[in-house]
């Protein structure tokens, strides 16, 4: 069978195996099996066996459940809340008002949960009622709210960058920091959407929030002290190498659970409910990497990513045609999966070819990771469209019409990283030369 005709056969396997609803981390190992039985001679049992524990038992996964550990604990406690009562008088007095703390809100969260999902339902559980109660209209709330929950795919400690690292076996530390600058102009273009609407809207004019008193701010900046101080004791102890990630995780923990304690809102059904929310995460996160692992494995002794690599070879593409080409790709991919799903379905294909054209890995992660984002709020199956419209009641075309302006700041934030690459790559070499 010739790679063209095996590449469509494992196509129409895997959306027939997906079409029921059968998890994607099974489905890719089913696609693997059939690879292999069609692709290669060798037995499949101890192939799989042996390629899937040597993928899920890295070292590096060792701080996945740990960071979504630490992102479940504070979902259950009041440092959620504590982050709003600290931010609601630092920016509401900035044209757009309280939605800046929907952004903010999900820029710092981010940075202490690792989570797109844990990010927007933390966040959003505190500031929409809120925002709604002040009249601010659902269209600005929702939009930026589902927005600014894709953070957690890209600040750092990202499970996501933790996933790919794994994948193409590139330094997890340098991934977070090469996430951290995007992400926050990605933020930044969140922020000046919102100033925009406050300033050259009707609406957004009318909701100008009253200025906070001396008092209420230094209030506010006693609250967010703790959850400040947890963030630069993780990522500030990766960036400045006194910890691994691992070990940073530990840390992110032990931080967690302590303030928590201090807080007086740990508890016996806090702490349960954290691990067995970070049990599902971690075992749905694992069988995709196992799935992966497989038909990564299975498609090599096929012959397909070579296949692959000498036909987008043979059409000389430069390497910023080749990124259009994947962004495009990506784009159509995540009408239809997860930015998670999206990477690792694809990565074993796409490696080869971003290698061979001489483009950066690090780079090339932030690139995917951030395209990824996108497909959280993209139709009809972007995850965090349903969130929102679970949290506001709003069917699901009103939630991706609030969207669509966030997907654009996402489209043109591509864009800057594509012509301005360093904005991914000075830190991870600038911290690099230090050491």
């Amino acid at each position: 069978m010739d790679p063209g005709t095996m590449a469509i056969v494992f196509a129409a396997i895997l959306v027939a195996v997906l079409a029921p609803g059968v998890w994607i981390g099974a489905a890719l190992l089913v696609v693997g099996i059939a690879a292999m039985a069609l692709g290669s001679p060798r037995p499949i049992g101890p192939a799989m066996a042996t390629t899937v524990w040597s993928h899920i038992s890295l070292w590096g996964l060792a701080s996945l459940p740990l960071f979504i550990w630490m992102g479940e604990i504070l979902c259950r406690t009041r440092l959620s809340e504590n982050l709003f009562n600290g931010l609601s008088p630092l920016l509401r007095r900035l044209p757009g008002g309280l939605l800046h703390v929907n952004v903010a809100g999900c820029t710092a969260f981010s940075a202490i949960s690792g989570s797109s999902a844990a990010t927007l339902l933390t966040v959003g559980k505190i500031t929409m009622p809120e925002l709604k109660r002040r009249g601010y209209p659902d269209a600005m709330v929702g939009g930026t709210l589902a927005g600014a929950g894709t953070l957690g795919l890209l600040i750092p400690p990202s499970i996501t960058m933790i996933i790919y690292g794994i994948m193409v076996e590139e330094s997890i530390a340098r991934l977070f920091m090469a996430g951290l600058v995007p992400g926050l102009m990605l933020a930044g273009l969140f922020v000046l959407y919102n100033i925009g609407w406050g300033l050259f809207t009707e609406t957004g004019r009318a909701m100008r929030e009253e200025p906070a008193d001396f008092k209420q701010k230094l209030s506010g900046l006693m609250e967010l002290f703790p959850i400040v101080a947890l963030i630069v004791g993780v990522i500030g102890s990766i960036y400045t190498g006194i910890a691994a990630p691992t070990e940073a995780a530990v840390l992110g923990v032990a931080g967690a659970l302590v303030l928590a304690a201090f807080q007086g809102s740990l508890s016996y059904a806090t702490l349960s409910e954290s691990l067995m929310g970070t049990v599902k995460t971690t075992s749905m996160i694992t069988l995709l990497l196992a799935g992966s692992a497989f038909l990564t494995l299975a498609m090599g002794f096929a012959g397909l990513p070579r296949a692959l690599a000498e036909w987008i070879g043979a059409m000389q593409l430069s390497a910023t045609a080749l990124i259009i080409a994947l962004m495009v790709l990506y784009m159509l991919l995540g009408c239809f999966l997860d930015g998670i799903s999206m990477i690792v379905l694809t990565i074993a294909v796409v490696e080869p070819l971003v290698r061979a054209a001489g483009i950066d890995m690090i780079w090339f992660g932030v690139f995917v990771v951030l395209v990824g984002e996108m497909a959280l709020i993209t139709p009809p199956i972007g995850f965090n469209l349903f969130l929102v419209q679970g949290m506001t009641g709003r069917d699901i075309g009103f939630i991706s019409r609030a969207a669509a302006p966030m997907f654009g700041l996402m489209l043109l934030g591509v864009v800057i990283l594509i012509m301005f690459p360093q904005i991914a790559l000075w830190l991870p070499e600038a911290m690099s030369s230090q050491n």
